[in-house]
C-alpha cells in the first residue's frame, strides 16, 4: 500500500495538496466538527486549563476528573447506563473482547466488518465463524452451525463505512438467542443515525439489553478517542480484565474537553442532522435521476468501484479538472482494484454538491467504467 501524499483540510470542505485547493468529499468528519469554531475553543481551553497530558494510566495517577465527566455526557447523550472512555476508537473493541475473554462458545463476525472487530473476535478465545454480509438468514445459520447451548457474541459494524449501509440489528437479535451479545461497532453510526444521534441502535429501534455500542470520538464528533457504552457491570470487569485499557495513557485533556464540546454541539445538533441527511438524499436522488443503480443506504456515503485502473485513472482526472479532490483508496477488506468513498458532509454546499454531481453523472451515464455498487456485491458472492 503506497502512503497517499499530505493533505491540509482548510475551511471546513477544502483541502491543500499538491499547491492546489480542492473541495473535499472524504474523511468521516460527517459535521466539520473538527473545525467547529466552539470545538476548536474547548481544545484550547483545555490546552491552558488541564496541560497536555495526564502522563499516567487511570488507574495509577491519571484518573482526571475529566474523564468522567465526559464518560457522564456520553452516557446521557446515548441513554446508555455507563460509558467508559477510552485512548481510541480502534481499541474499544479489543478492550472489550479482552475484559469478556472466555465467556462465550462462539464469535459470531460480519465478514465485511471492520478489522478492529477481527482482532477482537481472535481475543475472546473461542472459534470465530464469518457470516455473510448483513444477512439475518446467514447469522441464523451460523448459529445453528454452533450447536444446541451456544453462547454466541456477535460482532458487527453499526453503519458500515464503506458504503453507508446500516446493519439489521432489529433482524439479528430476532435471530439470536436471548443470552447472546450484539457487539455493535458503531463509530460511523454515532451522532449520524437516529432521530437524536446515537446510532444504529436507534435507527434499527434496538434497545440496549445484551448490546453493548462502541464508538469513536474523531468522526462526527470531531475529537479523538473512543468510549465503549454499556452496564457498570461492564466497565468494572474491563478495570478488572483489560489490560490495554488498566495498562494505557489516556487521550490528552484537550482532546478530552474538545470532545466535551462536541457531544454538547450535537446533544443540540438536530438541524446539523437534517442538513447532512438533506445533502446526501439531494446528491443521492440526482444520480438515481441519471441512471445510477445506488443502494438504499442511510449514511452519507456514495461508493463506486472502477472495473479497472483506466476507468479510475478517468475519474481522478474528470474531478481533478473540476477542482475536486479524488477519494479514491485502498482499504483493509475492500475491492483489490481500490474504490472511490465520497462523504457529504452538513457544511457542503450546493454549489459544491451539485459539481460532483455533475462529474459523476458525466464518468458514469450510459458508460460502463464503473461496476454499479450492487453489481460489485453481487460479485464478491
Amino acid at each position: 500500500m503506497l502512503e497517499p501524499p499530505p493533505l491540509q483540510q482548510l475551511r471546513r470542505t477544502y483541502v491543500r495538496v499538491g499547491g492546489r485547493t480542492l473541495i473535499y468529499f472524504s474523511g468521516c468528519d460527517y459535521f466539520r466538527l473538527a473545525s467547529h469554531a466552539g470545538v476548536l475553543r474547548a481544545a484550547h481551553a483545555g490546552l491552558r486549563k488541564y496541560g497536555l497530558s495526564v502522563a499516567a494510566s487511570r488507574l495509577t495517577t491519571g484518573n482526571h476528573r475529566l474523564y468522567g465527566e465526559l464518560e457522564e455526557r456520553l452516557a446521557g447523550f446515548f441513554a446508555a447506563k455507563d460509558a467508559l472512555v477510552v485512548p481510541s476508537g480502534y481499541v474499544t473493541n479489543l478492550i472489550v473482547a479482552q475484559a469478556l475473554a472466555g465467556t462465550f462458545s462462539h464469535a459470531l463476525v460480519d465478514e465485511e466488518s471492520h478489522p478492529s472487530l477481527g482482532h477482537a473476535a481472535r481475543l475472546l478465545d473461542c472459534p470465530v465463524l464469518k457470516f455473510e454480509h448483513r444477512s439475518p438468514a446467514a447469522l441464523a445459520g451460523t448459529v445453528r452451525r454452533c450447536g444446541p447451548g451456544a453462547r454466541v457474541m456477535v460482532l458487527t459494524d453499526g453503519m458500515f463505512s464503506r458504503d453507508g449501509a446500516a446493519a439489521p440489528l432489529d433482524e439479528y437479535q430476532s435471530a439470536l438467542p436471548r443470552d447472546a451479545v450484539l457487539l455493535v461497532d458503531d463509530a460511523h453510526g454515532a451522532g449520524v443515525l437516529g432521530r437524536t444521534g446515537r446510532g444504529t441502535l436507534e435507527h434499527a429501534g434496538v434497545g440496549r439489553a445484551q448490546v453493548i455500542q462502541t464508538i469513536t470520538l474523531s468522526k462526527a464528533f470531531g475529537a479523538y478517542g473512543g468510549a465503549i457504552l454499556g452496564t457498570p457491570a461492564l466497565r468494572q470487569r474491563i478495570l478488572d480484565r483489560s489490560q490495554l485499557f488498566v495498562a494505557s495513557t489516556p487521550l490528552p485533556l484537550p482532546l478530552a474537553n474538545a470532545a466535551m464540546e462536541g457531544v454538547k454541539v450535537l446533544a443540540r445538533g438536530a438541524s446539523l442532522r437534517r442538513r447532512l441527511h438533506a445533502n446526501a438524499s439531494y446528491t443521492k436522488a440526482a444520480l438515481r435521476a441519471s441512471g445510477h443503480d445506488l443502494p438504499d443506504t442511510p449514511g452519507p456515503i456514495l461508493f463506486f468501484a472502477p472495473s479497472n485502473s483506466a476507468a479510475a485513472s478517468r475519474l481522478k482526472a474528470r474531478l481533478l479538472r473540476a477542482g475536486i479532490y479524488p477519494p479514491f483508496m485502498h482499504y483493509p477488506g475492500g475491492p483489490a482494484g481500490g474504490y472511490f468513498r465520497f462523504v457529504i458532509s452538513s457544511e457542503h454546499t450546493r454549489e459544491q454538491l451539485d459539481r460532483v454531481i455533475a462529474v459523476l453523472r458525466g464518468a458514469f451515464f450510459g458508460r460502463s467504467d464503473s461496476v454499479p455498487p450492487r453489481m460489485e456485491a453481487n460479485q464478491r458472492k
